[in-house]
Formats: C-alpha cells, structure tokens, sequence
C-alpha cells in the first residue's frame, strides 16, 4: 500500500514537474504577453511553491481579489487567506511589482534628475506610489535646477489618510539643503482630488518652509494611474 502511494505521489510530481517545464518554455519563448493572468501568476508561485500544482491557487488568487493587478498589491495579511498561499508566497507576490516600481523610480532619478515640471513629478509619483494600498506621503527636497537632492517617506497611514508631519519635512529639508520641496501622497481608495485636509495640511507645511527660505514646488496627489498637481491646479498660494 505504502508503495502505491509513493508511485501515485511520484506520478504526480511529473505530471507538475512537466507542466512547470511546458510554462516555463513558453514565457521563454514567446514573452509575458502571451501567458494569461493566472500563468503568470503560476509562474511566480513556482519560487515559493516548489511541489504542489499552483494552478488552482492562481485562480483562486484571482477569483478572490479580481484582477492580476489587484492581486499584486494586495497586503500579505489578505493573501494568506486564500487556501494554499503561505507567507512565502504572500511576501513574493507582495515583493514582486515593489521591486519593479522601486527600480524603475531609481531609473528615473538616474535618467531625468530635473524634477521641475508637474509632468514629470506626475509620471514619477505614478510609478512610485502605484503599488501601494495605504496612503503613504513622500518628499522630494530638490536644490535651484530642480535635481532631486534626497527623497523622504514621511509617513504611512490606513486606506483612509495619512498625517502631514511639519516638523519632519522641515527638519529634511534643511538638512538636504533645499531650495525647494515637492510632496506627494496617493489616494489608493478615490479619486486624485484633494480633501479639505490635504488642502490645509499643504498650506500648513508651505508657511512653515517659508518661515525657513525653503519654497514648497508643488504637492502631487495620485490615484491608480492618475494624478492633480496643486501648482496647476493653482492650490499653492
């Protein structure tokens, strides 16, 4: 009996050993494009997954959340609620489009260091910002040319908001050296428009960098793939 179970527990591992190889070759061959949304997340799951068939957790991953991009940036505590997702999985699947958003983001600051119109502060906060699931701010302190000199997280919050944190953001701004400063937040759960909030705690941080020769550049609000500058939108006094 023992034997018959090790022999059906053995032809099993093929048969997914075999269906891993066959994916493989053909996101090798062929490219991302072609694979649907749950064979790649396969895909992804075989680094954390190094046995059982991952077929059905894809899909049950994308039947819970709804799309790939939804899955990708669900929180790891979500995750873990579908059936066969441990903590491994979760934290790969959660790693995976930070890295990607963190390298692409570093690549630009390489490329296009002039951070000087709301266009580019807009496409970098998009990419940035993007992955995330609660509201997180940022501040860019930038020297007389627009080059980014230092970026802060300033802080994290729930889906709901997130704190204005004055002192900090003068705190780096002097100790950057900056000319100017530009903030960013996301709005993960709306639209990019800003709140009754957004709009005193910007003009709250805009008189306490003036207090000390430091001009606030713009404030970047994004949501999913959009976003509003408060220096077009004519927020900034």
């Amino acid at each position: 009996m023992d034997k018959q179970k090790r022999e059906k527990g053995a032809k099993k591992e093929n048969v997914h050993a075999g269906h891993r190889q066959r994916l493989k070759n053909k996101y090798l061959s062929s490219g991302a494009d072609v694979l649907e949304p749950h064979e790649l997340l396969e895909l992804l799951l075989f680094y954390a997954v190094p046995r059982a068939n991952t077929n059905p957790i894809a899909h049950a991953l994308i039947k819970r959340f709804g799309s790939l991009k939804n899955v990708l940036t669900a929180p790891v505590e979500e995750l873990t609620k579908v059936e066969g997702v441990g903590e491994s999985s979760a934290l790969l699947i959660s790693l995976f489009p930070r890295v990607y958003c963190r390298a692409l983001s570093d690549s630009m600051e390489e490329e296009a260091e002039i951070l000087d119109t709301s266009r580019r502060l807009g496409a970098y906060f998009v990419t940035l910002l993007s992955p995330e699931r609660n509201e997180v701010m940022y501040q860019l302190c930038l020297d007389a040319k627009g080059r980014l000199l230092k970026r802060f997280k300033i802080n994290e919050g729930n889906s709901g908001g997130v704190d204005f944190d004055v002192r900090k953001i003068a705190v780096n701004a002097l100790s950057s050296n900056a000319v100017s400063v530009v903030l960013a937040h996301n709005h993960p759960s709306g639209l990019a428009l800003p709140s009754q909030e957004d709009c005193a705690g910007t003009e709250e941080v805009r008189e306490a960098l003036a207090a000390i020769g430091v001009a606030l550049a713009d404030h970047i609000i994004v949501a999913d793939n959009d976003y509003i500058s408060f220096r077009d939108s004519h927020l900034l006094r």
